[in-house]
């Protein structure tokens, strides 16, 4: 559907706010906090951003996008060309990272621009009486996302800000924080080296079933993945190295291949697996999907065999 930016704010250092409403006037589709748009932006790319909104309302949506000085043209995009009446094409809200119906204490660990979805999760759980505290971590004050929702009357008092940390004290704050609650879920989002360390204390402090996450990076190689071939439905054969991904492999060999993420979110490049294994490094894909070997993601998952031959 067609949505219109009616208004663009300022919430921090190279973040902006932007409320949508539908083109049209007809009722937004409902969502659950943790939920994400795909936005396709008027340079044609195609990029998910957390809805952010204080209370959900089928009159508009809310957004906060961050300046990223690597973009790759979609919030670079939204902060150079945007505007109060700019039409966008938006999909349907997407919720990977749903807040689960656990009655223990919610810790909302936040790093950076990663506020976003926890934000959501932040208002649903306060109109719930649910118990939770919201931590945001931000390199320096000026850089602190939405900091008006932050500091607000509903919020504040289960919110704390942490800024200026060296990992060691970012380590130190967070486990501190943890230290508060015998038994916790604990959701996450954020760069990923953040995102790793909570993980770390917070398997060791709840367990691994109590974290939850959301990333819409795309992946770092990892240190076992390794180079492997695509052998595709007519036997030709493309070779995949580390560093690059099967995507842009088979992009370049001028296969037909779709997407639009590229940092394996969508599950628009999805492909059936017709022998060999991958090594998935998407969130998209269940659990029960990647135990099932049926699937691949060529945007950012790679194989585990020497060769992964693909529907394609």
């Amino acid at each position: 559907m067609n949505a219109i930016i009616t208004s663009i704010a300022q919430a921090g250092a190279d973040v902006r706010v932007f409320e949508l409403k539908s083109a049209d006037g007809t009722p937004l589709p409902a969502y659950a906090p943790g939920a994400h748009l795909d936005l396709t932006l008027g340079n044609g790319l195609v990029r998910q951003y957390s809805l952010c909104c204080r209370d959900p309302s089928p009159e508009r949506y809310r957004i906060a996008v961050k300046r990223d000085p690597a973009s790759r043209g979609g919030s670079a995009w939204l902060h150079e060309h945007a505007e109060v009446g700019t039409m966008l094409e938006i999909g349907l809200p997407r919720n990977a990272f749903g807040l689960g119906q656990s009655n223990d204490p919610h810790l909302l660990l936040a790093g950076g621009i990663g506020i976003t979805p926890l934000l959501s999760m932040a208002y649903a759980l306060l109109r719930a009486g649910r118990e939770f505290h919201l931590a945001s971590f931000a390199r320096d004050q000026a850089a602190l996302p939405l900091p008006d929702d932050l500091t607000s009357i509903a919020l504040h008092a289960r919110v704390s800000i942490h800024v200026g940390l060296d990992p060691h004290q970012t380590r130190s704050s967070l486990a501190q924080l943890m230290a508060g609650y015998p038994r916790a879920e604990v959701y996450t989002c954020g760069p990923a080296p953040f995102m790793d360390l909570v993980t770390e204390l917070g398997a060791t402090r709840f367990g691994a079933q109590s974290l939850h996450q959301e990333s819409f990076q795309a992946p770092l190689p990892a240190s076992g993945d390794r180079p492997f071939r695509i052998r595709l439905k007519n036997g030709r054969e493309l070779d995949v190295p580390v560093g690059r991904s099967a995507l842009a492999c088979l992009q370049e060999a001028g296969i037909d291949a779709p997407c639009s993420c590229e940092i394996g979110v969508c599950g628009t490049c999805r492909v059936a697996i017709v022998s060999g294994q991958a090594r998935h490094h998407d969130s998209f894909l269940s659990d029960e999907e990647k135990a099932s070997g049926k699937w691949f993601l060529p945007c950012v998952s790679r194989a585990t065999t020497e060769v992964l031959t693909l529907d394609l």
